[in-house]
């Protein structure tokens, strides 16, 4: 299938690891360049290396002001099509175990720089007269999953903030999407099987084997094949998906909406 990206440029946040990764290398599968944010240079290094011209590095956190507006700048000056929003999560806590540093920590890296960057990239989406967002969360925001209260509660903020922006910025060719995804072998989830372990006093094998007993699939997710997905909701054929939340989790989700 032709997405129609062949040499259009996207942002994608988390780049070299899980679903950032997955969705770099889709992305760039098709045709497209990226510019690709991520903390850890040896990666970065390797995915350049790998795909030369097609991938742009970006060496840093992107959940701090002065990479957001490093990053926005380039964005603007290669007239991107498309951002995928992406960074790791908040340790694994049940309520009682989070203190109030936990829930400003939270804020910081799960909202709060995904409202800076997404009020900046907007108004470059308008002037080009389109553009694609796709945001990473988890499938908590469909069903609470337990020791993940931080994540669950500033993701549902994250789910608020998109479905508002997909009224406010209808009619504009400019989509807002999220994936939820549940249970992929990525290293989120490697934490909380050993969350599991620690809480449950078995081994980590145990604490993997229980855990994926209970995904209705019998198997973890692929980040690469959610990928897949989030390139699709990148490219112009979503023209007529907005403000929704994909959950990609095996089964796990009983709600029915």
């Amino acid at each position: 299938m032709d997405l129609k990206i062949n040499n259009q440029r996207f942002l994608v946040c988390g780049a070299t690891s899980g679903f950032g990764k997955g969705t770099a290398e889709a992305l760039m599968n098709e045709g497209a360049t990226v510019i690709g944010v991520a903390r850890n240079k040896d990666k970065l290094d390797e995915m350049e290396s790998r795909h030369g011209k097609q991938f742009f590095p970006i060496q840093g956190d992107i959940t701090i002001s002065s990479i957001i507006e490093r990053v926005v700048a380039l964005a603007k000056s290669h007239k991107i099509s498309g951002a995928l929003i992406n960074a790791g999560g908040p340790p694994a806590l049940s309520f009682q175990e989070t203190k109030l540093e936990n829930w400003d920590d939270a804020y910081k890296n799960l909202l709060r720089w995904k409202v800076e960057i997404t009020q900046q990239l907007v108004p470059i989406f308008r002037e080009n007269g389109y553009g694609r967002m796709v945001y990473i969360e988890s499938s908590s925001v469909k069903q609470p999953i337990p020791n993940l209260v931080l994540s669950t509660s500033l993701r549902l903020a994250v789910v608020g903030l998109v479905k508002t922006l997909s009224q406010e910025v209808s009619g504009q060719n400019i989509t807002f999407n999220i994936i939820a995804p549940g249970s992929h072998a990525t290293p989120a989830i490697e934490r909380l099987i050993k969350k599991k372990s620690e809480l449950e006093g078995i081994s980590y094998a145990q604490a993997h084997d229980a855990w994926v007993k209970n995904i209705p699939a019998g198997f973890m997710g692929n980040p690469d094949y959610l990928g897949s997905l989030a390139t699709w909701l990148l490219s112009p054929l979503s023209e007529f998906v907005t403000g929704q939340v994909y959950a990609l989790e095996g089964g796990n989700v009983k709600s029915t909406l």
